[in-house]
């Protein structure tokens, strides 16, 4: 039998904390929530692994540090309304929901949302929404948004998906540049955002946030 609390504790221990990651509601959500509940059946045993956890199609789960370490930037507070971009099984999702006021989930594979739906129910996060969709639509319906979280690498970020943020909102999101990435914050002001660079990183880019390829004669 394995014991997955001692495992979820070491990977507090041993992953987030040596990363810098000390706000509590953060630290506090990663000890409670079951990571092994939120990936495939067969990779459970996996779920505490120190690197992306792979769940097919191209798509992962974060590591423990990266996650951490975006949440940490991003600093979510319990009165607010969190997108998470990408949420797969709702791993992400059921962390958010520990510390945000509500969070919703995009995920555009029906599959891995219907098992987000059932294990965010099973985990007791009735704050938590799942929205089935194109990822880089993002659940306009439901925001704006006080902050946005993608869970995944990016090339670009569509419009559309800015638009959701609230003025003053927060959105991170991991830039690939080849095979490295590097975390960004960016804080929306009118249209724009304004980023500054947080840790390195990397992961398989989403779909729909690759880079549009220019046509050159």
């Amino acid at each position: 039998m394995i014991d997955f609390a001692t495992r979820r504790t070491m990977m507090v221990d041993t992953q987030v904390r040596p990363s810098d990651v000390t706000k509590f509601p953060i630290i506090e959500a990663m000890l409670t929530v079951p990571r092994e509940d939120f990936v495939p059946s067969a990779q459970r045993e996996a779920a505490y692994l120190g690197e992306n956890l792979d769940l097919g199609q191209g798509r992962v789960l974060l590591d423990p540090r990266t996650l951490a370490k975006m949440l940490d930037a991003l600093a979510v507070t319990d009165g607010e309304l969190v997108l998470d971009v990408g949420g797969a099984m709702g791993y992400s999702t059921a962390v958010i929901a520990h510390m945000a006021e509500a969070v919703v989930t995009v995920e555009e594979d029906e599959t891995m949302a219907h098992e987000a739906q059932e294990a965010l129910i099973a985990a007791g996060a009735d704050n938590a929404i799942v929205h089935v969709g194109p990822l880089a639509e993002g659940a306009g319906q439901h925001g704006p948004y006080d902050a946005i979280i993608l869970q995944g690498g990016v090339q670009q970020i569509p419009q559309v998906l800015i638009d959701q943020l609230k003025e003053g909102g927060r959105i991170c999101a991991l830039f690939m540049i080849g095979q490295l990435g590097e975390v960004r914050l960016g804080r929306k002001y009118g249209t724009d955002l304004s980023w500054r660079m947080a840790f390195n990183a990397a992961a398989p880019v989403l779909p729909g946030f690759e880079r549009e390829v220019a046509f050159e004669f």
